[in-house]
């Protein structure tokens, strides 16, 4: 009876180091606050994506993004930002080509990190100009994405299929109860997601746009500052 006893709370003490160690590892992701104009948004960069994570840290903490604007937002879609051309830009002026000069190697992390609702990933040049599918140096999106049903996921599925990426159980379920947009995977990096303010991006997502997806009132990003980062990860 005794050993049966002992036996319990070993269990259960290897059980919580296992849970301890897992928060601790998450508590550790750097977080970055992005204040709008229509609220806080708080995202959690993915350890996975090392380039992505690094350089969005150096742009957040250099002020990159301080003034610019979410110039594309698309409901059910996503909200995409990062453009410094959009900074001052006057009222109806065609936004999305600005860049920093430089991109980023793809880092496609599936079938782990994909795009559910809230996640954060990097915007693109297309492939024909693109075909290694590399990353903007700095303009990037959140995701919205309605429930998917499973008709559209069957002909996602098929998609994958073609570029040798299975859809697991867990994708199914996140997308169709979650959301997202699960049609942009294995073709654009994920590296966050978002940790608090999925209602503010709910609102963005939602807000009246021109022929080319611009809000007609700015969404602005006020300030975008680093919350947390471990500097020994590297």
């Amino acid at each position: 009876m005794l050993k049966n006893k002992i036996l319990i709370v070993l269990i259960l003490f290897l059980s919580m180091s296992v849970i301890s160690v897992q928060a601790r590892k998450k508590e550790k992701r750097a977080v970055v606050r992005i204040e709008t104009s229509c609220g806080i948004i708080r995202v959690a960069l993915f350890d996975e994506t090392p380039l992505h994570r690094n350089n969005f840290l150096k742009l957040a903490s250099e002020g990159f993004y301080d003034g610019t604007l979410f110039h594309r937002c698309i409901k059910n879609f996503m909200i995409q930002g990062g453009d410094p051309d959009s900074r001052n830009a006057p009222k109806g002026q065609l936004l999305g080509e600005g860049n920093n000069g430089y991109t980023v190697p793809a880092e496609f992390c599936l079938p782990y990190i994909y795009h559910w609702r809230g996640t954060l990933a990097a915007a693109r040049e297309a492939d024909d100009v693109n075909p290694e599918q590399n990353s903007s140096g700095c303009q990037f999106y959140i995701v919205y994405g309605k429930k998917q049903s499973p008709s559209e996921l069957k002909n996602v599925r098929s998609m994958l299929q073609d570029k040798g990426i299975e859809m697991t159980a867990q994708m199914k379920d996140d997308y169709e109860t979650r959301g997202g947009t699960p049609h942009l995977d294995g073709q654009y990096t994920v590296f966050g997601e978002v940790i608090d303010g999925m209602d503010v991006v709910k609102q963005i997502q939602a807000v009246s746009t021109d022929k080319n997806d611009r809000p007609l009132e700015d969404v602005v990003i006020r300030k975008v500052t680093v919350e947390q980062y471990s500097k020994n990860k590297k």
